[in-house]
């Protein structure tokens, strides 16, 4: 039977990618849950694995062209079975099905050709009226409430947009075969992500036999930029020596987080420095030992354990804030997001449990993310779930700043240059290492007294470096 293969949503609200690679050309026979496409979306370069066994009966996008969410990606078939050059329309089935608004973008992944559906599925993973979650006809503009849609929105309210039928299994390809892997019937398997998604954390979880996750309570790129704020066309003026750059990709998703933060989260910013003397005392004193085994032994490792201990003390400042509900989550695992500088713009994998690891172990995991990032190798597994988010600015100077957060996040913390400082010790002026840190949270959830414990506990860690060392892991 012919079968269409549609480009599914593989992430946090992944709208488009496009193709790096195919593993596979026309003709060619292709076995289930085997890589048959590589897709660089805005956040990694991803895996398509194929769906099912058969024959590749045509490819519909090429190498390095953009593919968005809905489009056949490939059209496979049993061997000896062809398609007309009309196209999938000719191939329709007579039997009844869903109409494409009420099915979620996974289940459009695979489906039988279906002229009846339309080819663009429209993606809408936040609450709205019933009557405004029909796609807009071809080339009309969106308008209406859907417009001023809250971001961020809890799994029920996503859940009333698309609708679920009976039996339906949302999964992508990838977690369909993970569950197999792991032996695990995937139906039994409850979803954490939008309209009940199952995600393979959710799959993990349950191998494990822990409770599965908190759902998630970001939301689309695609919902970034409907919920971009409304305001008045600002004209820019260009001569003949400018030039105009569009925003793509990356770059894009930054806009929109960063606008969606300055203008829904109130902001607050503490500031304060750290005598780090005796950690740079320590750091020079084992950096050649570790370098000689592989290990490079920066002051960001240290950073990390310290915020990690000190958010199991302070866990408001290890959560969420759901608009929707007016709640505050608070996240049971510690997953700190590093900001890494790429060509492309900032990207924030994060060191999960990183207060269950030891600084040597964060050290490794943070070059090693670093270096995937740089290289657009990082998986989508690898930006999920972050809780607190670390910002390294001192690797290119200053001494204070205040970052953004980073939502749905309630705080980051801003690392900076360690300078020589004359401080009083002991009653004499001593010259001491200093490292300035600024702490920027959500006052919804935060109060400034608290915020400052949190800092002054981090402080104690970075001042003291014993301290982390003799914890627990």
């Amino acid at each position: 039977m012919v079968k269409e293969f549609i480009f599914p949503d593989v992430g946090e609200g992944i709208h488009e990618g496009k193709i790096v690679k195919w593993h596979a050309k026309v003709g060619d026979q292709v076995k289930a849950d085997v890589t048959i496409v590589e897709v660089e979306t805005d956040k990694a370069i991803v895996e398509l694995p194929s769906p099912a066994t058969g024959t590749v009966l045509k490819i519909n996008h090429a190498e390095g062209e953009t593919v968005k969410v809905g489009e056949v990606l490939v059209v496979i078939g049993s061997p000896g079975e062809s398609i007309s050059t009309s196209g999938p329309s000719d191939l329709s089935s007579s039997v009844a099905r869903p109409s494409a608004a009420q099915q979620s973008p996974v289940d459009l992944a695979f489906k039988e050709p279906d002229s009846s559906v339309a080819q663009k599925q429209i993606s809408a993973p936040f609450s709205v009226p019933r009557e405004e979650t029909k796609p807009p006809m071809p080339g009309s503009t969106q308008t209406g409430p859907i417009a001023s849609a809250p971001l961020f929105a809890s799994t029920t309210e996503i859940s009333t947009v698309g609708i679920v039928l009976p039996g339906q299994i949302l999964a992508t390809p990838s977690t369909r075969k993970l569950a197999r892997d792991l032996g695990l019937d995937i139906s039994k398997v409850r979803g954490t992500g939008p309209a009940g998604r199952i995600t393979a954390e959710d799959v993990r979880s349950v191998a494990s036999g822990s409770a599965p996750s908190t759902p998630s309570a970001i939301s689309s790129s695609s919902a970034l930029e409907q919920t971009r704020p409304a305001m008045s066309s600002v004209s820019v003026s260009v001569s003949g020596s400018d030039q105009r750059i569009p925003l793509s990709g990356i770059r894009k998703v930054i806009s929109d987080r960063m606008v969606y933060s300055k203008t829904h989260i109130p902001h607050a910013c503490g500031m304060d420095f750290a005598d780090v003397t005796s950690l740079v005392d320590f750091r020079e004193h084992e950096k050649k030992t570790l370098e000689a085994r592989g290990i490079k032994l920066t002051y960001l490792p240290f950073v990390v354990k310290a915020c990690a201990l000190a958010l199991r003390k302070f866990p408001y400042l290890n959560s969420s804030f759901d608009e929707q509900k007016q709640e505050i989550v608070i996240r049971k695992d510690i997953n700190i997001g590093i900001a890494v500088d790429t060509s492309e713009g900032l990207i924030v994998p994060n060191i999960k449990n990183a207060d269950q690891k030891s600084i040597l172990q964060i050290a490794w995991e943070i070059e090693h993310l670093a270096s995937l990032a740089r290289e657009r190798k990082l998986k989508v597994e690898d930006m999920r779930n972050g809780t607190f988010t670390l910002t390294n600015i001192g690797s290119v100077g200053g001494f204070f700043s205040t970052p953004i957060i980073n939502p749905p996040e309630v705080g980051i913390m801003g690392v900076h240059r360690i300078k020589d400082m004359a401080l009083v010790v002991d009653g004499k002026v001593e010259p001491r290492k200093v490292l300035g840190l600024s702490l920027c949270f959500d006052h919804r959830v935060v109060d400034g007294a608290m915020a400052t414990l949190f800092m002054n506990e981090v402080k104690q860690y970075l001042e003291d470096p014993a301290l982390m060392l003799l914890s627990m892991v």
